[in-house]
């Protein structure tokens, strides 16, 4: 009596056991594959609903994904820094508490190379920027940087925006940046570009940019007219200088911990989906730039674009800063070379 018990309480134990296994997904083999359970994919990013590179990850990353996946793969999208600010991004998808994050350049103090994305003045037009960052160039830098960070993985490069000015003190000439006081992200491009212009720089996270406006901690900001829209700082600005200084990027960034595990083919759908996200993002982006620039007048903003002269101009001012990067990165001459080259 007391085997049969025993064999009942066993079977009993086997039984539970695979009631559990099948509802995680069935069971299991080759030590779990991820084909046979169904896995979330968490996304962060730092922009409003509305900004480009945001919108193209409902309604291209997410949706692809589900489908080409069979439903294995479910994507959760979290924007405007819900999941943190891009240091907490880049961060979570190092550590692999974020599967998946947009962000620009926040790595740069560890990996240079990653400043060509700030780099001033590097383009023809936004036309130019999206071949460079859908191309052969990027898919090296790609396998560049998950050697230099083997916990990530980059699968994608889409627009952040060209950037221009805003002050709430007038600013339509190269000579108003003197005297005043502009949040700019914390890398040397953007912090050297301020200052050479006769401008003071200081470094806040875009989630506290809008109070700082407002409450006059700093004049102004870089961004381009896409951001000042979704973040409406409009509301708290009276001018815009449309100087397209940089047109810097977004990096779709993968945690490796979450990749590795993915069979080849999800990695695939994945990948596809990234490199589909970010090229909706460049021609929303470029779409957008007329219709943006019309939306801010509307909003009664003092919108003056740089002309030619202008531009010129601040090349000029900011030759001490490209020069000290030029000797300061060997790999800097030849990549911008091979950028402008492209056509």
């Amino acid at each position: 009596m007391q085997i049969v018990k025993r064999f009942l309480a066993a079977a009993a134990v086997l039984l539970i056991a695979g009631g559990t296994v099948f509802a995680r997904g069935g069971a299991q083999s080759e030590g779990g594959s991820a084909a046979q359970q169904k896995l979330t994919i968490k996304v962060g990013d730092n922009w409003g609903a509305t900004h480009p590179m945001a919108a193209a990850l409902d309604t291209v990353f997410k949706p692809q994904i589900e489908r080409a996946s069979g439903g294995a793969l479910t994507v959760d999208v979290y924007h405007d820094g819900t999941l943190g600010n891009e240091a907490d991004l880049w961060n979570g998808v190092r550590n692999g508490s974020i599967e998946v994050a947009i962000v620009g350049t926040p790595m740069n103090q560890d990996s240079p190379t990653m400043m060509i994305s700030d780099w001033p003045f590097l383009y023809r037009d936004l036309d130019h920027a999206k071949k460079v960052w859908t191309g052969a160039i990027a898919e090296e830098i790609n396998k560049e940087f998950h050697q230099k960070f083997p916990t990530v993985y980059m699968l994608g490069w889409g627009p952040n925006s060209a950037r221009t000015f805003t002050s709430n003190k007038k600013l339509t000439a190269v000579d108003d940046f003197r005297g005043q006081k502009f949040r700019m992200p914390g890398n040397p491009i953007h912090v050297g570009i301020a200052e050479n212009l006769g401008a003071s720089a200081q470094v806040i996270p875009l989630g506290e940019l809008f109070s700082s406006l407002e409450t006059g901690v700093v004049d102004g900001q870089d961004n381009g007219m896409v951001t000042v829209i979704s973040q409406a700082f409009y509301e708290v600005q009276k001018y815009l200088y449309e100087t397209n200084h940089i047109i810097a990027t977004l990096e779709i960034v993968v945690s490796a911990s979450f990749y590795d595990k993915l069979t080849p083919a999800q990695q695939k759908i994945l990948g596809d989906a990234a490199k589909a996200t970010a090229v909706k993002a460049w021609d929303d982006y470029i779409k957008s730039v007329d219709s943006d620039r019309q939306f801010l007048k509307d909003k009664g903003v003092t919108v003056t674009p740089a002309t030619a002269a202008d531009q010129a101009r601040i090349i000029q001012m900011i030759q001490p800063l490209t020069d000290k990067l030029f000797a300061e990165h060997a790999w800097a001459k030849p990549l911008t070379d091979r950028i402008k080259d492209v056509r």
